[in-house]
């Protein structure tokens, strides 16, 4: 089996078995074709709507479990010996070397109220480290991802680099979340609070798509809380490739979750991390 793995020269056809960084990145432009073939059917279609409990609303959908079993049977045929964390079926080889961290859908409630701010989240890792990333909106036909060096977006066939922005004031910035909603403490709450009276806009809803957005230059703050792996490790070398900067409230490592906050500019993440920590 080939695909296309995009570079920014060049496209060139690499097998998802070879174990450069283009053979690895083909595999996951694979995985992803694959969950969009799956979830795509699903969409604005009348669909059954699971809770998966928790005081939040948590929903699950039969798109969400179809593509990860589409994508752990297409990683067994590609990688055997990798791993995979996903969100709705767990780990498998959790000791592997490489590990795949997947969220079939991130953005569940967009996708159940027909609004197109989801998107497929790809991540590997390699011990600890992103290796590499990708999130794939098939319906709208956007793709991000991860190079060795830089970022890139794919859209009607065209793929180009993507570079954050300049943006070293607060008084500048535009700001998202995905929800207040996560925002469960009163520690979180007034942090967040404290940071959104300083910015230029606010602005609620993108979950995965705000920080592909903040890659390519249109968002410059992307502040949230109570993510999982999966919901932050995909995106880390998709920022970071680009030009940003992600990390917890405190400074530290991002890939195992938690209170995140992302920025297009390193000036501007120092200052938010201020406002942050009170």
């Amino acid at each position: 089996m080939t695909r296309i793995a995009d570079g920014s020269q060049a496209s060139l056809v690499i097998s998802p078995g070879t174990s450069s960084f283009d053979g690895l990145l083909a595999t996951a432009h694979a995985l992803a074709d694959r969950a969009g073939a799956v979830i795509l059917p699903h969409f604005r279609t009348d669909f059954t709507i699971d809770h998966k409990g928790g005081d939040l609303f948590d929903p699950v959908t039969a798109a969400d479990r179809a593509a990860e079993m589409a994508v752990r049977e297409t990683l067994a045929e590609l990688r055997p010996s990798h791993g995979i964390l996903g969100e709705e079926f767990g780990t498998l080889r959790a000791d592997a070397e490489y590990c795949w961290i997947v969220d079939p859908i991130d953005g569940t409630r967009a996708f159940i109220i027909g609004q197109p701010l989801w998107g497929t989240l790809i991540g590997l890792r390699r011990g600890s480290v992103p290796v590499l990333g990708l999130m794939d909106q098939p319906f709208v036909g956007e793709r991000f991802f991860s190079g060795e060096r830089e970022a890139f977006i794919r859209r009607g066939g065209t793929t180009r680099p993507m570079r954050t922005r300049s943006c070293p004031s607060l008084g500048d910035a535009l700001l998202t979340a995905s929800s207040p909603d996560l925002f469960t403490t009163d520690e979180e709450r007034e942090g967040f609070d404290r940071l959104a009276r300083e910015v230029r806009l606010r602005r609620f809803g993108g979950d995965c798509y705000n920080y592909c957005l903040l890659a390519l230059g249109q968002i410059d703050l992307v502040v949230e809380a109570g993510l999982k792996t999966y919901d932050i490790l995909p995106v880390i070398p998709i920022i970071e490739r680009s030009g940003g900067i992600v990390t917890t409230w405190n400074g530290g490592d991002a890939s195992d979750g938690g209170r995140i906050l992302a920025a297009g500019d390193k000036r501007l993440h120092d200052a938010a991390l201020e406002v942050l920590s009170g």
